[in-house]
Protein backbone atom coordinates (compact mmCIF):
# COMPACT_ATOMS: atom_id res chain seq x y z
CA UNK A 1 0.00 0.00 0.00
CA UNK A 2 2.77 2.45 0.95
CA UNK A 3 4.60 1.68 -2.26
CA UNK A 4 1.60 2.83 -4.29
CA UNK A 5 1.30 6.05 -2.29
CA UNK A 6 5.00 6.79 -2.67
CA UNK A 7 4.84 5.93 -6.36
CA UNK A 8 1.82 8.25 -6.81
CA UNK A 9 3.63 11.10 -5.02
CA UNK A 10 6.75 10.59 -7.15
CA UNK A 11 4.65 10.56 -10.32
CA UNK A 12 2.90 13.78 -9.26
CA UNK A 13 6.22 15.46 -8.52
CA UNK A 14 7.64 14.38 -11.89
CA UNK A 15 4.52 15.63 -13.67
CA UNK A 16 4.76 18.95 -11.81
CA UNK A 17 8.42 19.34 -12.78
CA UNK A 18 7.68 18.55 -16.42
CA UNK A 19 4.70 20.90 -16.57
CA UNK A 20 6.60 23.74 -14.89
CA UNK A 21 9.67 23.24 -17.08
CA UNK A 22 7.52 23.27 -20.23
CA UNK A 23 5.74 26.45 -19.10
CA UNK A 24 9.09 28.15 -18.47
CA UNK A 25 10.36 27.12 -21.90
CA UNK A 26 7.20 28.44 -23.55
CA UNK A 27 7.51 31.76 -21.71
CA UNK A 28 11.21 32.09 -22.54
CA UNK A 29 10.44 31.44 -26.21
CA UNK A 30 7.66 34.04 -26.13
CA UNK A 31 10.14 36.56 -24.70
CA UNK A 32 12.52 35.79 -27.57
CA UNK A 33 9.69 36.00 -30.10
CA UNK A 34 8.58 39.38 -28.79
CA UNK A 35 12.17 40.64 -28.94
CA UNK A 36 12.29 39.47 -32.56
CA UNK A 37 9.10 41.45 -33.25
CA UNK A 38 10.75 44.59 -31.90
CA UNK A 39 13.80 43.82 -33.99
CA UNK A 40 11.71 43.57 -37.15
CA UNK A 41 10.23 47.01 -36.57
CA UNK A 42 13.60 48.51 -35.66
CA UNK A 43 15.10 47.17 -38.88
CA UNK A 44 12.19 48.67 -40.81
CA UNK A 45 12.91 52.01 -39.18
CA UNK A 46 16.61 51.72 -40.08
CA UNK A 47 15.70 51.06 -43.69
CA UNK A 48 13.66 54.29 -43.75
CA UNK A 49 16.30 56.48 -42.10
CA UNK A 50 18.77 56.76 -45.03
CA UNK A 51 15.95 57.89 -47.34
CA UNK A 52 14.79 60.42 -44.79
CA UNK A 53 18.32 61.74 -44.26
CA UNK A 54 18.87 62.11 -48.00
CA UNK A 55 15.59 63.99 -48.39
CA UNK A 56 16.42 66.35 -45.54
CA UNK A 57 20.00 66.80 -46.75
CA UNK A 58 18.85 68.55 -49.90
CA UNK A 59 17.09 71.24 -47.88
CA UNK A 60 19.40 71.62 -44.92
CA UNK A 61 22.89 72.00 -46.31
CA UNK A 62 24.34 73.59 -43.14
CA UNK A 63 22.71 71.19 -40.64
CA UNK A 64 25.15 68.35 -41.21
CA UNK A 65 25.79 67.70 -37.50
CA UNK A 66 22.19 66.64 -36.88
CA UNK A 67 22.22 64.41 -39.96
CA UNK A 68 25.53 62.88 -38.94
CA UNK A 69 24.17 62.14 -35.46
CA UNK A 70 21.23 60.26 -36.97
CA UNK A 71 23.52 58.17 -39.16
CA UNK A 72 25.93 57.57 -36.27
CA UNK A 73 23.11 56.46 -33.95
CA UNK A 74 21.78 54.14 -36.65
CA UNK A 75 25.21 52.57 -37.13
CA UNK A 76 25.66 52.15 -33.38
CA UNK A 77 22.46 50.14 -33.24
CA UNK A 78 23.48 47.99 -36.18
CA UNK A 79 26.74 47.11 -34.43
CA UNK A 80 25.04 46.22 -31.12
CA UNK A 81 25.39 42.55 -30.29
CA UNK A 82 23.09 42.10 -27.29
CA UNK A 83 19.49 43.10 -26.60
CA UNK A 84 20.72 45.40 -23.83
CA UNK A 85 23.12 47.16 -26.22
CA UNK A 86 20.34 47.42 -28.80
CA UNK A 87 18.04 48.99 -26.20
CA UNK A 88 20.70 51.58 -25.34
CA UNK A 89 21.45 52.36 -29.00
CA UNK A 90 17.74 52.59 -29.76
CA UNK A 91 17.41 55.35 -27.19
CA UNK A 92 20.16 57.35 -28.88
CA UNK A 93 18.58 56.83 -32.28
CA UNK A 94 15.16 57.92 -31.04
CA UNK A 95 16.69 61.10 -29.65
CA UNK A 96 18.56 61.81 -32.92
CA UNK A 97 15.40 61.31 -35.00
CA UNK A 98 13.47 63.64 -32.69
CA UNK A 99 16.09 66.32 -33.25
CA UNK A 100 15.88 65.75 -37.00
CA UNK A 101 12.12 66.28 -37.00
CA UNK A 102 12.45 69.34 -34.79
CA UNK A 103 15.02 70.71 -37.24
CA UNK A 104 12.59 70.43 -40.13
CA UNK A 105 10.31 73.00 -38.52
CA UNK A 106 12.70 75.68 -39.79
CA UNK A 107 12.37 74.56 -43.41
CA UNK A 108 8.85 75.13 -44.79
CA UNK A 109 9.79 73.80 -48.23
CA UNK A 110 10.96 70.56 -46.66
CA UNK A 111 7.78 70.22 -44.62
CA UNK A 112 5.78 70.56 -47.86
CA UNK A 113 7.88 68.01 -49.76
CA UNK A 114 5.71 64.99 -50.62
CA UNK A 115 8.58 62.53 -50.34
CA UNK A 116 9.50 63.87 -46.90
CA UNK A 117 5.88 63.77 -45.73
CA UNK A 118 5.51 60.17 -46.92
CA UNK A 119 8.75 59.13 -45.21
CA UNK A 120 7.77 60.95 -42.04
CA UNK A 121 4.38 59.22 -42.00
CA UNK A 122 5.96 55.81 -42.59
CA UNK A 123 8.47 56.44 -39.84
CA UNK A 124 5.70 57.54 -37.46
CA UNK A 125 3.72 54.38 -38.20
CA UNK A 126 6.85 52.33 -37.59
CA UNK A 127 7.49 54.16 -34.31
CA UNK A 128 3.94 53.31 -33.24
CA UNK A 129 4.52 49.65 -34.08
CA UNK A 130 7.80 49.72 -32.13
CA UNK A 131 6.00 51.17 -29.11
CA UNK A 132 3.37 48.43 -29.28
CA UNK A 133 5.99 45.72 -29.71
CA UNK A 134 7.90 47.08 -26.69
CA UNK A 135 4.75 46.95 -24.61
CA UNK A 136 4.03 43.34 -25.61
CA UNK A 137 7.67 42.44 -24.95
CA UNK A 138 7.60 43.97 -21.47
CA UNK A 139 4.31 42.20 -20.70
CA UNK A 140 5.71 38.78 -21.56
CA UNK A 141 8.98 39.54 -19.75
CA UNK A 142 6.94 40.38 -16.64
CA UNK A 143 5.06 37.08 -16.89
CA UNK A 144 8.27 35.13 -17.45
CA UNK A 145 10.20 36.86 -14.65
CA UNK A 146 7.30 36.34 -12.25
CA UNK A 147 7.18 32.66 -13.13
CA UNK A 148 10.89 32.11 -12.46
CA UNK A 149 10.74 34.02 -9.17
CA UNK A 150 7.62 32.64 -7.45
CA UNK A 151 7.49 29.48 -5.38
CA UNK A 152 7.49 26.63 -6.36
CA UNK A 153 8.38 27.26 -10.01
CA UNK A 154 11.50 29.19 -8.93
CA UNK A 155 12.98 25.89 -7.75
CA UNK A 156 12.56 24.36 -11.20
CA UNK A 157 13.84 27.57 -12.83
CA UNK A 158 17.01 27.54 -10.75
CA UNK A 159 17.61 23.83 -11.35
CA UNK A 160 17.35 24.30 -15.12
CA UNK A 161 19.19 27.66 -15.11
CA UNK A 162 16.40 29.95 -16.34
CA UNK A 163 17.62 33.55 -16.08
CA UNK A 164 15.72 36.78 -15.53
CA UNK A 165 15.13 38.85 -18.69
CA UNK A 166 15.59 42.62 -18.95
CA UNK A 167 12.69 44.96 -19.59
CA UNK A 168 12.82 47.36 -22.51
CA UNK A 169 13.06 50.63 -20.58
CA UNK A 170 13.60 54.19 -21.65
CA UNK A 171 17.14 55.27 -20.86
CA UNK A 172 18.11 58.64 -19.43
CA UNK A 173 18.51 60.29 -22.85
CA UNK A 174 15.03 59.19 -23.94
CA UNK A 175 13.51 60.73 -20.82
CA UNK A 176 15.01 64.14 -21.56
CA UNK A 177 13.19 66.80 -23.53
CA UNK A 178 14.63 67.30 -26.97
CA UNK A 179 16.23 70.72 -27.25
CA UNK A 180 17.09 72.07 -30.65
CA UNK A 181 18.92 75.37 -30.93
CA UNK A 182 19.51 77.33 -34.10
Amino acid sequence: MWKWIILAVVVLIVLFVIATYNKLVVLRNRVRDQWAQIDVQLKRRFDLIPNLVETVKGYTKHESETLENVVKARNTFLSATTPEAEMEADGELTKAISKLFALTESYPDLKANTNFIDLQNELQQTEDKIASARQFYNDIVLTYNNKIQVVPSNIIASIFNFKKEAFFEANATERENVQVKF
